[in-house]
């Protein structure tokens, strides 16, 4: 009887472990998903934490941390995770984010365990959904911020321009991009704004922000503003001419994008074709690959295949990838 029990709180604890390693997942993945503000409630997030009452420093703590060099960033595939969180405007810390990644990816390794008994399969599985998951949303959200800021950039320039025609000082003109603009360019302009009103230079809080978006339009502005702060000129015709050659720039990645659309989606069905094959082959026939999975060619036959499948990819995403 004191077996039987003890057996039976054991599948309990299993099934809350189960409970709470699906939460925890599915949490940590909505909220990379749905981060964003409401655009109804905030054109930006740091115009809705001003109207919350958190000060100026307060928010620029918050939205522009301060980053020290430590073994993270030495660390290859996940060196870059801070920049990646920052760029994708979730205000996270990277020990925070890989935590949350090593519970999920305990509490699934528990769970299919108990599920098949296979280790391997454990291992794959949870490594795959609680680190590669995580990893892989955050880099769409990432890509996704910051095209959409590049989309931002000449109407913020233009915004930027009108303002300085009618008299406003710079920063005046960065605060009104900052009020009237929705994320992303709100806040980072709102960052700039903040930089400028507690005494950082003009061209350092430029310099800065494109080093934080790591765009190349961005370093385009940043250089402009940088030449122009320390040599004097027409501001207004630089900013003009800069907008308009990123609309320019923006217009021909589209135009090119649409041009190898049928490139791109070729190189994906003819690298996803032998893996779909094989998996529903598996599937359906599991003899037919298994029988002969004891061979000593086996392995290096597969090997041979996954590597000419993944270079076929990589050459036809290189013929059609153009930069721009």
């Amino acid at each position: 009887m004191l077996d039987f029990a003890s057996d039976q709180d054991f599948v309990y604890v299993i099934y809350i472990g189960v409970a709470l390693g699906t939460l925890l997942l599915f949490t940590g993945v909505g909220g990379l998903l749905h981060s964003g503000e409401n655009r109804q409630e905030a054109k930006s997030r740091r115009l809705r934490m001003i109207n919350k009452g958190s000060s100026p420093a307060e928010v620029l703590e918050l939205l522009k941390p301060t980053r020290n060099v430590d073994l993270l960033d030495r660390m290859p595939f996940i060196g870059a995770l801070p920049s990646r969180l920052s760029q994708a405007g979730l205000i996270i810390s990277p020990a925070t984010f890989l935590s949350r990644c090593a519970i999920a990816t305990f509490l699934l390794f528990v769970t299919i365990l108990f599920v098949t008994g296979n280790v391997l399969q454990a291992g794959g599985g949870a490594f795959g959904v609680g680190f590669f998951l995580p990893l892989f949303v955050l880099r769409s959200k990432q890509k996704s911020r910051l095209e959409a800021l590049v989309s931002q950039l000449p109407d913020a320039l233009d915004l930027m321009a009108r303002g300085l025609q009618v008299g406003h000082p710079l920063n005046i003109s960065i605060g009104s991009v900052a009020e009237e603009m929705p994320d992303p360019i709100g806040s980072e302009f709102g960052i700039i704004f903040d930089q400028i009103s507690f005494g950082d230079d003009l061209s350092d809080a430029f310099r800065e922000f494109s080093e934080r978006v790591d765009l190349e339009d961005v370093y385009y502005l940043s250089a402009s503003i940088g030449i122009q702060h320390g040599t004097g000129g027409d501001l207004v015709r630089v900013i003009k001419v800069l907008a308009e050659v990123v609309r320019g720039r923006i217009a021909l990645r589209r135009k090119i994008k649409a041009i190898t659309a049928e490139g791109r989606l070729s190189a994906w069905f003819l690298s996803a074709i032998p893996v779909v094959i094989f998996g529903f082959t598996s599937l359906t026939s599991p003899d037919y690959y298994g029988g002969v999975a004891e061979d000593p060619l086996y392995i290096p036959f597969a090997i041979a295949v996954l590597t000419f499948t993944l270079l076929n990819y990589l050459v036809l995403r290189k013929l059609v990838n153009f930069h721009i």
